[in-house]
């Protein structure tokens, strides 16, 4: 007996009923990062093992347990893309994108992680990014944030809530994570598994846990804002200050530290409650140090990643997709005979050249009026065209409005694009 082939585990498929919401949500947030002045770049989804060891470190779930990684025929360690950041950076290094200017970049694409899959959480996961290279300045963390709001303002989403935190220096959260390990050391029985395991190779990571039984450790915890230095204290100060003159709410989440080693200063979270666990939709904050850590120049930068299945899902929680028409048809063309067939076609190609954004299906395959008709109102067309003997003989062709009743026209070719254009 065959096995019956299915996709791998955690690797969905995106079923054209699905797509078409992706391709709006995809346009809408492309055409605001076009507007506040970011390119696109499309990186490769394979990269040099080591550029994720270096860059999200060598003792982490995601190197350790999560990335997909392989050796290619020349014995060279390869990885499938676990975020998108690390390949970013590569290309602004690689191709001298840095020397002193600034660059404002998004990407979109799909990421792997071998984890165990649930709700939007899935193997193969797709992120829109945003990266700037070349600002130290809070107004730029501002701006990001409040480019954010926008998307969810353009969406239709308003349960969102932004929290902030700010990670200080690399001397400050070094000073910090002797604190916490040292608080967290004396209360080891209350630690869970990951908890111990990460007490000295990521504390910090403890304060992000979703044990309930850990919540009240963690919230008596010692607190990093009152380790900051007095450069990071006026940065994150600065942005507040942007951020309430501009009128965005927001909650300062002094447990905020996000799952990536090469953060500083300024981190966020969009989260919603309405996904259950994984409720975090957007996040990212400032990795002033990775590219000089990469071997590039010195270079200030901060971005953040949008997860585009949890995003879709929250849009359906809130049925924000029921009256989308991005796939509905203008005009179904009919056919019955060959010599219909032959002269439909070359109508629908001249109809495509006078209308570039015209939506027009040609029925192939053949059946009579009674089976096109169905066809044509199933696919939502607003109009239908007909072509027949009757049609042909008197050259002419039939216009029907599939959506009012109204009684069907007749028109040449001519008259035909012209009413065309007064519809259009």
């Amino acid at each position: 007996m065959s096995t019956k082939i299915q996709a791998i585990r955690g690797m969905n498929d995106i079923l054209p009923e699905k797509t078409i919401f992706w391709r709006v949500v995809e346009r809408k947030l492309s055409d605001i990062l076009i507007g506040y002045g970011y390119q696109e770049l499309r990186l490769p989804l394979l990269e040099k093992t080591a550029l994720f060891q270096r860059v999200i470190g060598e003792v982490t779930d995601i190197v350790e347990k999560e990335m997909y990684t392989f050796d290619d025929r020349n014995g060279e360690s390869l990885s499938l893309r676990p975020e998108g950041t690390a390949g970013c950076v590569r290309a602004m290094i690689e191709h001298g994108l840095l020397r002193n200017t600034i660059q404002k970049i998004w990407y979109n694409g799909a990421m792997f992680r071998y984890e165990k899959p649930q709700k939007e959480r899935y193997r193969q996961f797709h992120q829109i990014g945003v990266e700037v290279y070349g600002l130290s300045t809070a107004d730029i963390d501002a701006e990001i944030l409040l480019m954010t709001a926008r998307f969810w303002q353009v969406l239709g989403l308003k349960d969102l809530e932004l929290q902030i935190n700010s990670l200080g220096s690399s001397v400050a959260r070094a000073t910090y994570r002797e604190k916490l390990v040292e608080y967290f050391s004396n209360n080891l029985e209350q630690l869970d598994e990951d908890s111990h395991r990460r007490l000295h190779s990521n504390p910090l990571r403890i304060l992000d846990s979703k044990n309930p039984d850990l919540k009240t450790l963690i919230e008596n915890a010692p607190q990093l804002l009152d380790y900051l230095d007095d450069e990071s204290k006026q940065h994150f100060e600065q942005l507040q200050m942007f951020l309430n003159d501009a009128g965005l709410k927001y909650t300062i989440n002094p447990r905020l530290v996000r799952g990536l080693d090469y953060y500083n200063k300024t981190v966020f979270e969009w989260v919603t409650t309405k996904l259950g666990s994984q409720g975090t939709v957007c996040a990212g904050g400032r990795y002033d140090g990775l590219v000089e850590q990469l071997g590039g120049s010195n270079t200030p930068a901060i971005g953040f990643a949008l997860g585009l299945e949890r995003l879709i899902a929250l849009l359906e929680a809130e049925q924000l997709f029921q009256n989308t028409k991005e796939n509905q048809p203008h005009i179904y063309l009919m056919m019955v005979g060959n010599e219909a067939l032959i002269k439909g076609l070359s109508l629908a190609e001249q109809l495509r050249n006078e209308f570039p954004q015209l939506k027009l299906i040609t029925h192939c395959g053949g059946g009579n009026f009674k089976n096109q008709f169905k066809k044509a109102d199933k696919s939502g067309a607003k109009w239908a065209l007909i072509l027949g003997e009757t049609e042909l003989a008197n050259q002419q062709i039939g216009f029907k409005n599939l959506r009012e009743e109204q009684p069907q026209q007749s028109f040449s070719r001519s008259d035909l694009i012209t009413h065309l254009k007064s519809l259009l």
